[in-house]
């Protein structure tokens, strides 16, 4: 699979481009100011159908198409050689367009044509994207993590995608029937209570359980790979872990190891065997029983406190919290090598 050709029209300082691609290696080369970073935000937006630097897609309109009849955005691209085409290009087109305040714009996903949800685009076109911030995956917070894992999973694992969608609504949802029961006061216990949330704790387990364990094994699979790659950076001074820090122990600890080991107090030879692949039917019966056991610690706070909405994950350097105890240079080492590992595993 490889992009052939690149088309941007009032995206970003872009007011119109046209752009081939061969298989060999691009390099973009240029002053600042010019435009690099804003065509590596295109294509990232065209791979996951999000921009990069904006908090809503009118950011990304170049100003001069306000001199349009009708103000818009295009970015387009061909990919050729993946298997959805079935032997053909594909064809991956996302069109902004102004709503009726003028202030926020409607985005439109079409593939070969024919209007797709965004979440028809990502996987079509994989992209990996390393930026100076970037050293947020090891010092940020744990939605930054959380994302990370999302995007890169939603790239190679439809199924994931949808899943993790689905488990979204559910925690909508339950997080709102919590909240109504501990304004009514609602006691864990009472056959009214238990029979409102189990139903979606079922359903919580259900969806929850499938995202847990293919992070679990996303990282398992590419934590070795960054290991490698970010002893190569330090010219083997330095031995990177990665660790998946899920919300809830399914693991062969009793909770009170793992709620110590999870604040980082258990490191040393400890470990979790994140080495070892885990299934949805194997994490879902501790992901339930969590529920239950912390009932009445949800009702209280009128949310759902467990899931993975909760996850994180941690980086160790021979040994150490790169977030609290790494240099600025080792968390940017850190962040480059999972960065290259992921490019390495998609």
């Amino acid at each position: 699979m490889f992009l052939s050709h690149l088309s941007l029209t009032h995206f970003r300082n872009y007011r119109h481009l046209e752009l081939d691609f061969t298989r060999r290696l691009t390099l973009l080369q240029g002053p600042n100011a010019q435009g690099k970073t804003n065509l590596l935000e295109a294509l990232y937006f065209l791979a996951t159908s999000k921009p990069v630097h904006a908090q809503t897609e009118r950011e990304v309109v170049d100003w001069q198409a306000t001199q349009e009849p009708i103000p818009y955005s295009r970015l387009a691209a061909t990919v050729q050689g993946h298997a959805a085409g079935q032997g053909r290009p594909l064809e991956l087109e996302i069109l902004l367009t102004p709503r009726g305040d003028g202030l926020n714009y409607t985005k439109q996903v079409r593939i070969n044509g024919v209007n797709k949800r965004s979440l028809d685009l990502i996987g079509l076109l994989r992209a990996v994207l390393f930026l100076p911030e970037d050293v947020k995956l090891v010092d940020g917070s744990p939605g930054e993590r959380r994302r990370y894992l999302d995007i890169a999973l939603c790239q190679i694992d439809p199924v994931y995608c949808r899943t993790l969608a689905a488990y979204q609504k559910v925690l909508a949802q339950r997080n709102s029937l919590l909240k109504q029961l501990r304004e009514e006061g609602a006691r864990p216990g009472v056959p009214a209570t238990e029979a409102q949330l189990g139903f979606w704790d079922e359903q919580l387990v259900q969806h929850g359980s499938v995202v847990v364990a293919r992070r679990h094994n996303f990282l398992a699979e590419i934590a070795p790979v960054a290991q490698a790659r970010d002893a190569e950076l330090s010219d083997g001074q330095e031995t990177l872990a990665v660790e998946f820090l899920p919300s809830f122990n399914y693991g062969p600890w009793r909770d009170v190891e793992y709620e110590l080991w999870q604040e980082g107090q258990l490191l040393g030879d400890l470990r979790w065997p994140w080495a070892k692949t885990v299934s949805a039917e194997e994490v879902a019966p501790h992901f339930g029983a969590r529920l239950e056991e912390r009932r009445a610690r949800e009702l209280a706070a009128g949310a759902t406190l467990y899931g993975p909405h909760r996850d994180d994950m941690r980086f160790l350097s021979n040994g150490r919290d790169l977030r609290a105890f790494g240099s600025r240079g080792q968390q940017r080492s850190a962040a480059l090598s999972l960065k290259l590992a992921e490019v390495q595993v998609m």
